[in-house]
C-alpha cells in the first residue's frame, strides 16, 4: 500500500528547520547531525522536505496505526541527498481526519550514522 493521498503529502517548514535540522533542539540534535552530514542545510530546508516527501510517496507503507489524532503511517526508503549518497531513512506521516493529505511527523536514519 502506498501512503494514502500521497499527492497531498505536506512537510512543515518548522518541522525541518526547527527540528530535523536544528542543532539546538533537545530531541532533534542527533537527527540534525545525520541530515547535515549528508549535505542538507536549514537555509535550503525545501531540499530536505522534498527528499523526505519523495521517500514517503514513492515507497510502500510498512506499518499503520490508528489513534484519536488520525492514522500514522511508517514509510522507509532511500533518501536522495545533495552529496549523492542514499542512506535508508524512516519517515512517519499522520493523516488527520480534518486534513486533505498526510503531514510529516518525523524522520530518522535506519543505517549507522556517518
Amino acid at each position: 500500500m502506498i501512503l494514502p493521498f500521497a499527492e497531498y503529502a505536506f512537510v512543515d517548514q518548522s518541522k525541518i528547520v526547527d527540528y530535523l535540522l536544528s542543532m539546538t533542539h533537545p530531541d532533534g540534535q542527533a537527527k540534525a547531525r545525520f541530515f547535515i552530514g549528508f549535505g542538507f542545510h536549514p537555509n535550503q530546508w525545501k531540499q530536505l522536505a522534498d527528499a523526505l516527501r519523495s521517500v514517503g510517496t514513492s515507497n510502500p507503507v510498512s506499518a499503520s496505526v490508528e489513534s484519536s489524532h488520525g492514522t500514522r503511517y511508517v514509510v522507509d526508503g532511500l533518501l536522495a541527498t545533495p552529496i549523492d549518497r542514499s542512506p535508508r531513512v524512516r519517515t512517519v506521516w499522520i493523516l488527520e481526519a480534518s486534513s486533505v493529505g498526510p503531514r510529516l511527523v518525523t524522520a530518522y536514519p535506519l543505517e549507522d550514522r556517518l
